[in-house]
């Protein structure tokens, strides 16, 4: 859904994103591609690293095939208006009786807005059919890249991700939606710092993913979220310009 421009640096690695249809500030497991990829090449090793994007400085710790990022610092936008709930869940053949009422519908950033959205259980999540034109103008509405879909799971957070303002109907795995999603669950009291969580992403479309994430207080009360990840070259090639 992205491609990742990379430039090495003395300074580290600078890097932009793009999706088909513009260039985004961040993209979480294009970041941890772009890392494993750098390993494997033999241009990076083992230990930490600078990742200078549209959303920060970020470090990135690569440890053997496993990548662990930064997100930028999360925040709380809005809670998503009560007259647009109905909206929202309608966009994807569902009603608000599908959200478990213990949990809002809000709009946060680790990088880039989402908004999260609860459902009620998995067969919810996988019965979901999304109206990309609804979905589009809640995007532009609320400016938001997208749509993050989510139920707690048995020992696991599941999701789907949708941001067809970006010419993405669905995405199969989604570091940002990830983070923010890890940072919604701790201010609920489901996500404890220092553990990490598993999301099991990309089931809707039959391209299940993993993401791990991990989150942290400072002494002075900041919170940072990390997210996690492999991954593997599955094309390789080159282009002539």
């Amino acid at each position: 859904s992205e491609t990742a421009f990379v430039r090495l640096a003395p300074d580290g690695v600078h890097l932009r994103y793009f999706t088909p249809a513009g260039e985004v500030d961040l993209c979480g497991h294009a970041t941890v591609g772009s890392f494993a990829l750098l390993r494997a090449l033999g241009k990076i090793g083992d230990g930490m690293h600078t990742a200078h994007t549209r959303a920060g400085t970020l470090r990135v710790e690569v440890a053997g095939g496993t990548v662990w990022m930064d997100m930028a610092p999360p925040k709380l936008l809005q809670t998503l208006p009560q007259d647009a709930l109905g909206e929202l869940y309608a966009a994807y053949g569902l009603t608000e009786s599908d959200r478990p009422a213990e949990l809002p519908v809000e709009i946060i950033s680790t990088g880039l807005a989402d908004i999260m959205m609860p459902v009620r259980d998995r067969e919810t999540l996988l019965r979901a059919v999304q109206d990309e034109t609804a979905v589009t103008a809640l995007s532009r509405r609320f400016d938001v890249t997208g749509v993050h879909m989510f139920c707690l799971g048995d020992g696991c957070v599941c999701c789907s991700n949708f941001a067809p303002l970006y010419d993405i109907p669905e995405e199969c795995a989604t570091g940002t939606s990830n983070g923010a999603l890890t940072y919604y669950l701790y201010r609920r009291g489901l996500v404890r710092p220092g553990e990490e969580t598993l999301f099991m992403q990309g089931e809707h479309m039959h391209r299940p993913s993993h993401i791990r994430s991990r989150l942290h207080i400072a002494p002075d009360g900041a919170v940072t979220v990390r997210i996690g990840g492999q991954a593997v070259m599955s094309l390789a090639g080159h282009m002539d310009i």
